[in-house]
């Protein structure tokens, strides 16, 4: 299937130019194009999930403010850390097309290229900073005849990260970076589809 592999050197090459977000500053965004036209979309019913993690993609572990990385993930305890990304996005992937219940059958494929939450001292060490630099591209395509139905699209769901005082408050009133992260990635996608509102916009904060 020519699609699948074309997102996946799509997604891979992402990875390489976007590897971490390591700037001490910056505009971030949520964005993604107009690809997807709703009442196309309305058609549609996702059948298969597919999130690819490419080990290709660096991981680090360094509690620095900022490791040179393409996946930096504390919310869960140490493991495997591709395997851990895999299922957050699925969750929220899965979450984000749920309402497409039409009667085509469809598949939803996603490659990843930077997955850069906060590190401890990032989190507990800094005061009004901190980003969720969350990258990838995603394609539907047909599940019975695998034709792509739409074009690679390559999606910023970037989000900010709670640190300091905000990071403990957070956590105490349940919203962890895992659940924080997956509910943005989950109203990121529905939007992308057209069965939610359109959250892409921008905002300004030291990076780590």
């Amino acid at each position: 299937m020519l699609g699948l592999r074309k997102i996946l050197v799509i997604g891979v090459t992402l990875g390489t130019v976007l590897a971490g977000c390591t700037e001490f500053g910056g505009t971030w965004r949520t964005h993604y194009s107009d690809v997807i036209d709703p009442a196309v979309s309305r058609t549609w019913r996702v059948v298969d999930v597919d999130v690819r993690v490419p080990e290709t993609l660096t991981v680090s572990e360094a509690n620095t403010y900022a490791p040179r990385a393409d996946i930096v993930w504390r919310g869960e305890p140490r493991g495997n850390r591709y395997e851990q990304v895999d299922r957050i996005m699925t969750e929220a992937a899965t979450a984000g097309v749920r309402d497409l219940r039409g009667s085509r059958p469809v598949r939803l494929v996603i490659v990843m290229s930077t997955f850069h939450a906060l590190t401890e001292r990032a989190r507990y060490g800094l005061d009004h900073t901190g980003v969720h630099n969350i990258r990838f591209a995603a394609q539907i395509f047909d599940a019975r005849t695998g034709a792509p139905l739409t074009p690679t699209d390559a999606i910023d769901a970037d989000l900010i990260g709670y640190v300091g005082d905000d990071a403990i408050e957070a956590e105490a009133r349940g919203e962890t970076q895992r659940v924080r992260i997956v509910k943005h990635v989950t109203e990121t996608i529905a939007g992308w589809v057209g069965s939610g509102p359109d959250v892409r916009g921008s905002f300004n904060r030291g990076g780590i």
